[in-house]
């Protein structure tokens, strides 16, 4: 496995829709493995393949805490076919927008249809924190970021920050 980049915003691939998945093979099973090891390593709760600039409607998660914990889920073309009337805020962050939350609104609860690491439909019910995370990295596959959510003000702020930050970090 090997970890890949992460691209910040405002990249504009992280505004691509993603392409649906045709099957998941090994070389699928191998972009995943390594999607999961560069979240671990940022460290993060979910990632989009968008985010390492790859357009497939491909997620990882692991929102159920530490290493000795770990549950990855591994979501291939995920869609949700539910969304609860609840709503939850959560003080979002995002691995393309390093070191920057807001909170956003989502429905509290979502089921979500998709292809598992071995290619097998599912649909779970996802509540909390899982159906936060799973409805921020849908939105990434298709071309939304939770800065998106902001006011224009608040979000071009955040990009300016990004873009700062990011320009004075030296390349090795």
């Amino acid at each position: 496995m090997s970890k890949l980049p992460i691209i910040n915003v405002p990249d504009p691939l992280l505004k691509t829709i993603s392409d649906p998945v045709g099957q998941v093979d090994d070389d699928l099973r191998r972009l995943m493995d390594n999607m999961l090891e560069t979240m671990y390593g940022a460290p993060g709760i979910g990632l989009a393949a968008i985010q390492v600039a790859v357009p497939k409607r491909v997620i990882v998660l692991d929102t159920e805490g530490d290493e000795e914990t770990r549950k990855p889920l591994f979501l291939v073309n995920p869609e949700i076919t539910w969304s609860s009337e609840d709503v939850n805020v959560y003080n979002e962050g995002c691995l393309s927008v390093p070191e920057h939350y807001a909170e956003v609104e989502r429905p509290a609860a979502v089921k979500v249809r998709y292809l598992d690491y071995q290619g097998k439909a599912q649909e779970e019910l996802m509540e909390g924190l899982a159906a936060t995370c799973v409805q921020h990295e849908i939105d990434h596959l298709n071309g939304v970021v939770f800065i998106d959510y902001l006011s224009r003000l608040k979000r071009n702020m955040i990009i300016k920050k990004v873009q700062k930050a990011t320009k004075d970090v030296p390349i090795l």
